[in-house]
């Protein structure tokens, strides 16, 4: 085939909008998608424009996200016409038992839930035939085996199962994902090291639990590179770190539940095999609350281990999300939150006003506090949170850490701003990098740097490079 005779095919090649809402792991759904359209000869784009259908991958958790995800799709029905919607939404139900996108925007083509890859694939197939040729059958700009990816190239999201086991009272994830199903871990190291091999140097694990990775199939003994491992977290984290090492590259834990299992993690973070970084949802310390949540442990119970860890790995940092108002919360339990977040010392946290989610069990318990209960607490605890922040972010100011440059204007001469290990991208803080100081210095986005904390800045650090 000639270029002109491929360009030619390829602006025939049907057009297919995409937007991707909600979290990571709907991030990661999106990227399957994509790579699966743009491997039969899809073209893709981040615009309703020119497309000749949309899909909208919705997230359908909290009011907040359920409201940017209609509004959204309204957005494309209405600037295009044809829509196909996915995600967490596209499983939830409305009050008559229907389906909730349907009964709000009934012109939609399709609606399937998360992580249906196939089914969404069918229902374009069924509204915009693939233009099968094998000279387009390709994947461009994907990563081998990891496909192509949304984020920056220098990081990416890692997905190591789908759905949860647990039954908290205030979460559908359950209903809407299924029950933990945990990926081969041959398949995870593979993408793993398709994406450091690409040039990836931070890999993000996330799940909805990645403390119960293998739980699901008992443990059981996989193969990757001829090898025996065993399909466990801890042998998983060992993997990825001893993969990251020789690209220089940074691995870091989200969504790890405080099992008593991750103790055995601790040292890799400690050995710098991985990022002395977790990223713990514990929501609610007082027992009680956490009873009514049906969570595991309890708040004392995480402050010792919590303690336990900062003696072996005095770098960790820990981030977490919290719930305030919960049903029930009297201002005793609240107070108890609060006294949690000093004592443990959370280093960045994020807090949700409680919001009743059609669905949910904890919708049925009693003892419901007012909207202006609920978020005067949450006012409060961030008002707690940032205080805490605030004093460990302070501590240090004089140290040097390595950075990962995220932006670098004029060409690197003109500062830029970063992120340290404390850092997962998005959520957490930044650092802000000062000019070189020297004309040899430089800046490149995607690649690190040595740089000295002289000030904080709120939530982020100043620093200047050595």
């Amino acid at each position: 085939m000639t270029d002109t005779a491929s360009t030619s095919a390829r602006s025939a090649a049907p057009k297919v909008g995409f937007v991707s809402l909600g979290c990571p792991k709907a991030l990661t759904d999106s990227e399957l998608i994509l790579t699966r359209l743009s491997a039969e000869g899809y073209q893709t784009s981040k615009t309703f424009e020119g497309a000749d259908l949309v899909i909208v991958n919705t997230c359908g958790f909290i009011d907040d996200a359920v409201k940017e995800s209609l509004d959204t799709i309204g957005e494309a029905l209405a600037d295009n016409g044809r829509v196909i919607v996915t995600g967490c939404l596209g499983a939830r139900a409305d009050d008559q038992g229907g389906n909730l996108v349907q009964s709000v925007h009934p012109r939609v083509l399709a609606v399937t839930g998360p992580h249906a890859t196939d089914e969404v694939m069918q229902a374009v197939h069924m509204h915009l035939p693939k233009p099968h040729d094998p000279f387009l059958d390709l994947v461009p700009q994907a990563m081998g085996p990891a496909g192509i990816k949304l984020t920056p190239k220098h990081y990416a999201y890692l997905k190591i199962s789908e759905g949860c086991n647990h039954r908290c009272t205030f979460c559908i994830i359950p209903s809407m994902r299924g029950d933990l199903v945990s990926r081969p871990i041959g398949q995870v190291l593979d993408e793993a090291r398709a994406l450091f091999e690409s040039g990836v140097r931070e890999l993000l694990v996330v799940s909805q639990d990645t403390s119960a990775y293998g739980v699901d199939l008992r443990y059981r003994t996989g193969f990757w590179d001829g090898k025996p491992i065993k399909t466990r977290t801890l042998e998983l984290v060992q993997a990825l770190g001893e993969l990251a090492q020789p690209h220089g590259a940074w691995v870091r834990l989200h969504y790890v539940y405080p099992y008593p299992s991750v103790d055995e993690i601790i040292p890799l973070m400690a050995e710098g095999l991985v990022l002395p970084y977790l990223d713990v949802p514990f929501q609610h310390s007082h027992p009680d609350v956490l009873q009514r949540m049906k969570r595991p442990a309890s708040g004392e119970r995480n402050l010792e281990r919590l303690a336990r860890w900062r003696e072996q790995c005095p770098e960790l940092v820990v981030r977490s999300t919290f719930i305030a108002g919960f049903p029930g919360e009297t201002e005793a339990e609240f107070e108890h939150l609060l006294d949690f977040v000093r004592e443990a010392g959370i280093d960045r946290a994020g807090c949700f006003a409680y919001s009743p989610v059609n669905g949910a069990t904890a919708n049925d318990l009693p003892g419901a506090l007012p909207t202006e209960v609920r978020e005067e607490r949450r006012a409060r605890f961030m008002a707690v949170a940032e205080a805490t922040s605030t004093e460990r972010l302070r501590r240090r100011i004089g140290s040097t850490l390595q950075v990962l440059v995220d932006a670098a204007p004029g060409a690197g001469r003109q500062g830029g701003r970063g992120r340290s290990y404390a850092d997962a991208p998005e959520i957490d803080g930044v650092v802000h990098l000062l000019p070189p100081q020297r004309v040899s210095q430089r800046l490149q986005v995607g690649g690190f740097a040595r740089a000295r904390v002289v000030d904080t800045q709120g939530h982020d650090l100043v620093a200047q490079l050595v």
